[in-house]
Order: structure tokens, then sequence, then C-alpha cells
């Protein structure tokens, strides 16, 4: 099995490298991920300037055995997590999409439930996978702080891939996957929580006394009781599975 990889907190993240290392048990893995932090860029792409793609050596990293570093090859860029796709499709893969048996992105540091799923760069990733007909899995978890345990989740991420490549894959379809902190319960099938942010700009004056604006804000969860969405499931200890799909069509309005 052909497996590749991405993310948007860059290579050398914590949850890119466990995930780097548990996609060792099912195959090859390609890994193509940022430079650096590409955190809620969704599905941008580089338009007029130029992209790099180098190669890491792996010999000196004592993340990975020696038995997988013979499994996995890595290549950061200075593009997003959707030009990772695109480079990995188009540069490594030479346009041949059926190459490429699962692409995982993650494991993210932060949550992609709910709205979040529209700016997130690890599933923008795989909807650009979706493009393609590529099985696409994004992987985050509510925490966003690094170095954090991993050790409660890490159990779950191959099975799950495993489960999820053996059920029927539509065309457009990836999955937006979402575990709690610590201690688990189990897994919930869900749907995408009504919610929106609020108070999402701060203001402050920079050092030349000119007025500058942060984006913050604080999530709004508009149906706390609804127990069939992502929200609930991480908010009391599930692991959330949302299949989406990338056809944005609103069928109900024809």
């Amino acid at each position: 099995m052909e497996i590749l990889i991405t993310n948007d907190d860059g290579w050398g993240a914590q949850g890119i490298m466990l995930l780097t290392k548990l996609m060792t048990q099912l195959g090859h893995v390609t890994v193509v991920a940022p430079d650096g932090p590409r955190s809620s860029y969704s599905n941008c792409i580089s338009m007029g300037k130029p992209m790099t793609l180098e190669k890491v050596d792996l010999t000196d990293c004592d993340a990975f055995s020696i038995a997988e570093k013979r499994q996995i090859d890595v290549y950061v860029t200075n593009g997003t997590p959707s030009d990772c796709v695109k480079l990995a499709l188009n540069v490594l893969f030479n346009d041949q999409p059926e190459r490429i048996d699962l692409l995982v992105s993650g494991i993210n540091h932060g949550s992609n439930a709910s709205i979040n799923v529209v700016y997130s760069g690890t599933m923008g990733a795989c909807f650009t996978g979706c493009e393609h007909n590529i099985k696409g899995i994004g992987f985050s978890i509510y925490d966003n702080y690094q170095p954090t345990d991993l050790s409660y989740f890490e159990p779950y991420i191959v099975e799950l891939c495993r489960h999820l490549l053996d059920t029927p894959w539509r065309r457009g379809l990836a999955y937006n996957i979402n575990a709690p902190k610590g201690k688990l319960k189990g897994i919930k099938w869900t749907r995408q929580c009504a919610g929106h942010w609020e108070k999402e700009i701060r203001e402050q004056i920079n050092e030349q006394g000119k007025k500058e604006y942060w984006i913050t804000g604080v999530f709004v969860n508009e149906e706390p009781n609804a127990e069939d969405t992502d929200e609930w499931a991480v908010a009391n200890g599930y692991i959330s599975v949302q299949p989406c799909n990338v056809d944005m069509t609103d069928y109900a309005s024809l």
C-alpha cells in the first residue's frame, strides 16, 4: 500500500511524526509537508509564486527505527497543505493518482470539528485529494499545545484507517476525525455541528503607534444538546468520525 501524508503544522510537529510512524504498519509512506505552520490555510494554493520541494535526510532522525526509515520518504515545501498534495501527485507520482492508496493528514493540534472544517488546512489537503479520487482521512486532537499526550488516541488510528478503507468509498468523500484530549470512551459517527465564531478580532497598537488587528475568537455551539454532532462527541469523550464531501451542492434547494 502507498500512503501519502501531509499536515498543516509543518514537518517535525509531534502529530505528523507519530502519524508517519504509525502508517508504516500499513505500507510505504511518502510525506510531503510544509516547512512550517500553515494552520487555517483551508484549500489555499500558491498561485503566482514558486514552490520548493526538498527531500529530508532521515539518517540522524531518532523518531523512527531503521526498519521504519526504509519505508519512509519525506519531502518539505514552502507551500500550503493543498500544495503538498498537488506536488506529490504531479511531481513524485507523475500525475498518477491511482498510485496513492490513501491520503492521511495530521495529526492536527487543535479542533477541526464544526465550522472549523471549512478553515482547516488539514482537511483542505484531504479535499484536494478528493479532486483526484484519492481516499483521504484527516486526524485532529482537541489540544493546541506541543508536546501533548497522544497515547490515548494512538491505538485507534491505524484501525480506523483499516476500517474506513474496507467501507464503500464514493468519489469526493473524505473523513474528518477529531479526538478529545485524554481518556476515550469510544467512537461515534457524527455530523457537522452548527456553530460560529464570535469576538473574532482583537485590536492593539503596535510599536509604531498604528492599529493592528489579530484573529482570535470564541466558538459558539448553536446546538449544544444535539447528541449526533462532532462537537457533542468530543465534548463527551468520544472520537468523532465525520464523513465529508467535496461536492458543495445544496441538493435540498434544487
